[in-house]
């Protein structure tokens, strides 16, 4: 249980440190976002899509773009039968706010089967009102539905620096989204790597190469479910 808490406070103090880093890395704009390690035999008919929405735990800041999870898990889908090309789409220091208004050029530009939805960290990082963070992840998870789309939303946790209410009320504001909106939910996208130097960059806080493969390794049973629950 010590140990526990102190990965625990570990992270929380890497998320301290490495804020200004996370609010600095980009804009808020659409990227070019291209399928990853995607061959041309994967552009063929019958491949499917999955985005990966999200700020810099999603596009992979510090390591090469193979190495990021929406790569390693194309790469594990495939190897398992699955076929579907994973597109990044993340952008570094993004908010849900910038994720909202980019929502639909994502979905115009990119046509896909399944979106997984990583955002919020930024938010809790600068203090947003977590009712703005709630109304954002309805607004997008609405969005992503009306069109069809098959959506996996993944929750974060937040340093306690802006008190304890703070911090419960940014923690209860994914699942509650979750069970409104019905989507597939991954209660903590870091499960396993936050707090963990083995599996984070110097900075403390984004994932290194090893802790993008535990990532994938603790999301994929949703993506799998995501995948199931596609219409033919």
């Amino acid at each position: 249980m010590t140990h526990h808490r102190n990965i625990t406070r570990l992270f929380l103090a890497s998320i301290l440190i490495a804020s200004v880093l996370l609010i600095a890395c980009g804009s808020e704009s659409p990227p070019a976002a291209s399928p990853t390690q995607t061959s041309t035999k994967e552009t063929d008919a019958g491949f499917r899509t999955i985005v990966a929405v999200g700020d810099s735990l999603t596009a992979g800041y510090g390591v090469g773009e193979n190495q990021a999870y929406p790569a390693l898990l194309q790469e594990r889908l495939l190897q398992e039968g699955y076929f579907f090309r994973v597109v990044n789409a993340g952008i570094s220091g993004e908010t849900s706010s910038g994720t909202r208004s980019r929502i639909d050029w994502v979905i115009s530009s990119l046509n896909p089967d399944i979106i997984i939805l990583e955002t919020g960290a930024n938010d809790g990082l600068r203090g947003v009102d977590t009712a703005v963070l709630e109304k954002n992840l309805t607004e997008i998870i609405t969005t992503i539905q009306a069109q069809g789309i098959v959506a996996v939303m993944a929750g974060m946790k937040m340093l306690p620096n802006f008190g304890p209410n703070y911090t419960k009320q940014f923690a209860e504001v994914y699942p509650r989204v979750a069970r409104q909106m019905g989507v597939i939910f991954i209660p903590f996208f870091l499960e396993g790597v936050a707090g963990d130097k083995r599996y984070n960059l110097a900075d403390g806080i984004h994932p290194n190469p090893e802790g993008y493969r535990r990532i994938v390794a603790h999301i994929y049973p949703y993506v799998v479910k995501a995948i199931k629950q596609l219409k033919n």
